[in-house]
C-alpha cells in the first residue's frame, strides 16, 4: 500500500507531466513545429513602396509574436526564385491573374498561394493631370511633350519588373515611337517630382497602391487594348510546406486585409518618416485594432 508521501509524489509528477503537455500545445498563438528564435522566417523585399512596407510591418508584427524575421531585399525575379527553391519563406506581393501571371506559371509547382490581401489594383502609364494626353492612342501624336535627352522617351522602373514587360508590349501593340527607360521606383519617382514641381509633362510607368497617387494629381492614360489587363488581387506565396511549417503565421496572412485607406496611410507615414521601420511601427501603434483582427 502506498503511504501519503508516495500518493503526493505519484500526484505531483502526474501535474508536471500535464504542465508540460499543455505548455508544448502552447496558448501564445506561436507554432510549435519550428522554433522561432532559431528558424528565421525569410522575407524577400523588392524596392516598391508597397512591398517594403508591409514587409516592414509584418517585421514587426511577428517579431512581437515571439518570431525571428529576417528581411531579405533583392529584385522580384530573383526573389520569387528564392521562394520557389525553399531559400525564402515568403513573397507578400504577387499581382495576379494578370501581372504576375508568367511567374505563377513557372513556380506554381513549388509555391504556396496564401490568401489575397489587397483587391483592385492598378498599373500602366500614368501622366500628371494637367498634361493633355488621355490615351495611349495619342502618345505617338504628343512625342514632343515627353522629350528625355532629346527622344521621346517612358520612365520606367527595374528592368526584371512584370510592369516593363507590360510596357515593351504595349510599345510594340500601340507602335509607341519611344524609348523605355529602366531605372528604379526611386529614379522614377525622383523624374516625376521634378516635373511636376515644375508644371511640366513626364511620362511614367506606375500602379497602385502606391503613395504617389496621394501626394500629386496624376492620371492613368487610357489602355483600350487591355495591355495592362483589369484591376487584380496582391496575394502573399510561400515555398511549398510553410503552411504545415507554420500553420498559425498561414493562417494570419490568410485573414490579412488592407484598403486604399490602410495601405495608403503606411506608406505616407513611412514616406514622411524616411525609414520603413520606424514608419511601421508608428502606423502599427496607431492600428492595433486591425492588425488584432489579422492575428485572431
Amino acid at each position: 500500500m502506498q503511504t501519503f508521501k508516495g500518493k503526493f509524489l505519484v500526484f505531483l509528477v502526474a501535474a508536471m507531466s500535464l504542465i508540460l503537455v499543455l505548455s508544448g500545445c502552447g496558448s501564445s498563438g506561436q507554432d510549435q513545429t519550428k522554433d522561432p528564435k532559431s528558424d528565421p522566417i525569410r522575407i524577400g523585399v523588392f524596392n516598391w513602396a508597397e512591398n517594403i512596407a508591409v514587409c516592414n510591418l509584418w517585421k514587426i508584427v511577428l517579431e512581437e509574436q515571439g518570431y525571428n524575421v529576417e528581411l531579405v531585399d533583392g529584385e522580384k525575379v530573383i526573389l520569387y526564385q528564392g521562394v520557389a527553391q525553399g531559400n525564402l519563406d515568403l513573397a507578400l506581393e504577387v499581382w495576379l491573374p494578370d501581372t504576375d501571371e508568367p511567374f505563377w506559371e513557372k513556380y506554381q509547382e513549388n509555391w504556396e498561394q496564401l490568401g489575397y490581401w489587397y483587391e483592385g489594383t492598378g498599373l500602366g502609364l500614368v501622366v500628371p493631370t494637367y498634361v493633355d494626353v488621355n490615351s495611349i492612342e495619342e502618345l505617338n501624336a504628343n512625342k514632343d511633350k515627353f522629350l528625355k535627352g532629346g527622344n521621346p522617351a517612358i520612365i520606367g522602373i527595374e528592368s526584371g519588373a512584370s510592369l516593363m514587360r507590360m510596357t515593351e508590349e504595349a510599345i510594340e501593340e500601340y507602335g509607341l515611337e519611344y524609348r523605355l527607360m529602366e531605372g528604379s521606383e526611386t529614379a522614377m519617382m525622383a523624374t516625376l517630382k521634378s516635373a511636376y514641381d515644375a508644371n511640366e509633362p513626364v511620362l511614367v510607368t506606375l500602379w497602385n497602391p502606391h503613395w504617389a497617387f496621394a501626394d500629386y494629381d496624376l492620371k492613368y492614360l487610357e489602355d483600350p487594348k487591355k495591355v495592362y489587363g483589369d484591376e487584380e488581387k496582391i496575394y502573399s506565396v510561400a515555398h511549398k510546406g510553410f503552411s504545415e511549417e507554420y500553420p498559425t503565421v498561414a493562417r494570419w496572412l490568410n485573414q490579412w486585409k488592407m484598403d486604399d485607406q490602410s495601405l495608403g496611410s503606411l506608406m505616407a507615414v513611412i514616406n514622411e518618416t524616411g525609414d520603413p521601420a520606424e514608419g511601421a511601427s508608428i502606423w502599427l501603434e496607431d492600428n492595433r485594432d486591425l492588425v488584432n483582427e489579422w492575428l485572431k
